[in-house]
């Protein structure tokens, strides 16, 4: 079972964010993969489980600009919120746990999450997971989706995490979503270690398939 607010605000609080192994300056890979999509200024974008992470800041700095952020720790989004001042004002910040949340269907062209789907080791909490992005795509939109490999790390933050190949994280999200492509990013840590990622971008189908 993912752990809950409670952990996660309490992760933000105690340490800060070169202390926590995720850091990275810019989120690199995936905003290439972002960037190869070509999507247009006005396309509505979703990082899930954003925390502290800066690409948000990337997202606005490309001119995108209707952006939102989701995390299940309010406190990482009221760190964002300031950091980013005026300049974040047309954010829209979700707190709350995406296996549970109602998103507006049809909403978003790109569905962003670097390191949020691996934390969900039932099956249960999966499927909620791509039921709630099945319903929030809209049809030829994108997933790209982040998480560690068969080589990575098997704990992070003291909680235990599923790892994938590409082709078992697709076949998680398919009919409703297809693979298009997939790519191998090895994160250093601030503390000098390294994490092995997979990523995989999915495009919704057009044809209203859902899982």
């Amino acid at each position: 079972m993912s752990a809950g607010s409670a952990h996660w605000n309490a992760v933000y609080s105690e340490k800060g964010e070169t202390q926590t192994s995720w850091f990275r300056p810019h989120l690199d890979e995936s905003l290439r993969l972002i960037d190869s999509l070509a999507l247009p200024p006005s396309a509505s974008l979703l990082d899930v489980g954003g925390g502290r992470a800066t690409l948000v800041d990337d997202l606005l700095a490309r001119a995108f600009d209707d952006v939102s952020v989701l995390d299940l720790s309010d406190t990482a989004l009221a760190e964002v919120r300031q950091r980013l001042g005026a300049h974040g004002a047309g954010v829209h910040w979700i707190v709350g746990d995406v296996t549970k949340l109602e998103l507006p269907a049809a909403r978003y062209a790109l569905w962003h999450d670097r390191a949020v789907f691996h934390f969900l080791t039932e099956r249960v909490e999966q499927a909620a997971y791509v039921a709630t992005a099945t319903r929030a795509v809209k049809s030829g939109g994108y997933a790209v989706i982040g998480t560690f490999a068969e080589d990575g790390p098997t704990q992070c933050s003291g909680l235990p995490i599923a790892r994938y190949t590409a082709e078992a994280l697709a076949a998680l999200f398919a009919p409703a979503f297809e693979k298009i492509s997939s790519s191998r990013d090895v994160h250093h840590t601030p503390a000098g270690n390294q994490q092995a990622f997979t990523y995989v971008v999915l495009r919704r189908r057009d044809d209203g398939a859902s899982t």
